[in-house]
């Protein structure tokens, strides 16, 4: 029942090496070099992607952009920008769309794919999803924005990826599941990684799970969870947050179950430093699908998945 998802986790590090090359970037970093503004787009997991792909490239120096794609209209380009756009499949249709609003204004042109997507201008990564809680299409996805925003001006080196993929094997410590929901919080980048992770538990799990910076958890969103939820704290162990520690002593004082995860990756790159992390989440939401008897690699059932939904 959660055989795909483990595959494709335990596959990541394999692939992740295996894309720690500057000539598979270089060619598609080049096409950004000159833009004024850069759009990254994305849906899902590849928004989140895009999230973190657009703080790399602010950090470097970059006017980066980031944006759900069926928020990307024809009225957001201006003179001089670039659009990247990421979709693990290439069939999603404001992925199309976006890419198709992208060529009609001229734009240069990046995308971030899966192996299936015969577009031109992509970088495709080389493993297909086999589960439907998606995973290593998203670290994949990730390492390749870092190399191009490397090229761009960032640390993400191909050193600094190997260095990452040898990080991938650890698993996450006693984290007690919720009997009713849980929340995850991460502060600056790491919050977009709660919300990968909170999605991936939903997905594979079925669990109640929300992903949150601090300051949003303290202003609200903390209110619902009471003694039968869980706080997941992530806290990089290189730069602890002093608000993220507090709401993790204030979910004590609450008696919420509380637990954190670290991470030892430090390698330059705000974004590399999330792979770690990110999979380490992965590996939670399979160990709590199997807790739960929960068929991981097929999230999506029922009336949500009417192909009505889910046009091609």
């Amino acid at each position: 029942m959660t055989a795909q998802l483990a595959g494709m986790i335990a596959a990541q590090a394999a692939v992740i090496r295996g894309l720690a090359d500057d000539d598979r970037t270089g060619p598609a970093a080049a096409r950004l070099a000159g833009a004024r503004r850069i759009w990254l787009i994305g849906t899902g997991s590849s928004l989140h992607a895009a999230e973190l792909g657009a703080a790399e490239l602010t950090a470097a120096g970059h006017d980066a952009r980031w944006t759900a794609a069926n928020a990307f209209t024809r009225d957001l380009v201006r003179d001089g920008d670039a659009a990247v756009v990421i979709t693990h499949t290439g069939q999603t249709a404001y992925a199309r769309r976006s890419r198709r609003i992208a060529l009609d204004a001229g734009l240069p042109l990046v995308a971030v794919t899966g192996p299936g997507a015969d577009w031109p201008e992509a970088v495709r990564t080389p493993l297909a999803e086999k589960s439907e809680t998606y995973t290593v299409s998203y670290t994949a996805a990730l390492t390749v924005l870092a190399q191009i925003a490397h090229h761009l001006g960032s640390p993400g080196r191909p050193d600094a990826v190997r260095a990452v993929a040898g990080l991938l094997g650890e698993e996450p410590g006693e984290v007690p599941a919720p009997a009713r929901a849980m929340a995850i919080v991460g502060p600056g980048p790491w919050s977009v990684t709660a919300r990968e992770g909170a999605l991936k538990i939903r997905e594979g799990a079925r669990i109640l799970c929300e992903g949150f910076d601090p300051d949003r958890l303290l202003h609200g969103g903390a209110v619902p969870y009471t003694a039968a939820d869980t706080l997941l704290v992530l806290q990089p162990t290189a730069d602890p947050d002093e608000l993220t520690t507090a709401l993790r002593h204030a979910a004590v004082l609450e008696r919420l179950q509380v637990a954190t995860l670290t991470t030892a990756a430090a390698t330059g790159s705000v974004l590399l430093d999330q792979i770690p992390m990110t999979v380490q989440l992965q590996r939670l939401a399979l160990r709590f699908a199997r807790q739960r008897g929960q068929n991981a690699d097929l999230a999506i059932t029922g009336a949500w998945a009417d192909p009505d939904l889910w046009p091609g």
